[in-house]
């Protein structure tokens, strides 16, 4: 799919349809694309939690404000954002140290001034953290989104959910927010999808142009 039609077909819809599942490859090739996404120092802080089954679906249905499309959707995503992801010891930070040397981006001396780097930016203060850990999900996140609608398969980011009961309820460590669950699968052909919502123009958008 041409990627202007993607941006303008992508819809977050709210009808599933639960006898329609997503293949295991599927998903795999949606996961695999998004993580292309842009991230800060390549630190990629983000993971997921694939829901499928019944019953681990109304587990969450249940703390994300009974919404039936997370139940009747065939995947459902809990997103997460880790907020130690830029610190020293980190092994997916001392692993992306390593990655960078190996293809030139760093050298061996700089592994002092790259963790000092990823302090000051990310770790001086705890909203930086968080800043440094929702943004790059999200980054993840809107790349899933268009990932799955060039694949044909339909999303739906929600926001309306209990963080700290989803948090225990999957055992989900304290280190990572949750900034979003994403229902994953196929719209219901027998519902109505509503019209496009509006959106900002170009000049609602720019506050200067200097």
């Amino acid at each position: 799919m041409d990627f202007k039609d993607v941006l303008l077909k992508r819809r977050a819809v709210n009808f599933f349809d639960p006898k329609k599942p997503v293949p295991d490859k599927l998903i795999k090739e949606m996961i695999e694309m998004a993580a292309q996404a842009p991230s800060s120092f390549n630190l990629q802080p983000w993971s997921l939690i694939i829901l499928k089954t019944p019953e681990e679906k109304m587990r969450l249905r249940k703390l994300a404000w009974n919404q039936p499309k997370v139940s009747e959707a065939p995947v459902v995503f809990i997103c997460l954002a880790d907020r130690t992801g830029w610190e020293k010891g980190h092994p997916l930070v001392e692993k992306n140290f390593r990655e960078m040397v190996k293809a030139g981006a760093m050298k061996e001396e700089q592994h002092e001034w790259f963790l000092n780097a990823c302090q000051g930016l990310y770790g001086a203060r705890p909203e930086m953290e968080q800043a440094f850990a929702c943004k790059n999900a999200g980054f993840f996140a809107m790349a899933l989104m268009f990932a799955a609608k060039h694949l044909g398969v339909d999303t739906h980011p929600m926001d309306g959910f209990d963080h700290d009961a989803v948090r225990k309820e999957f055992q989900i460590s304290e280190n990572y927010w949750i900034p979003l669950l994403m229902a994953v699968g196929y719209f219901d052909g027998t519902k109505t999808l509503l019209p496009p919502k509006w959106r900002k123009t170009y000049d609602e958008i720019v506050l200067k142009s200097l």
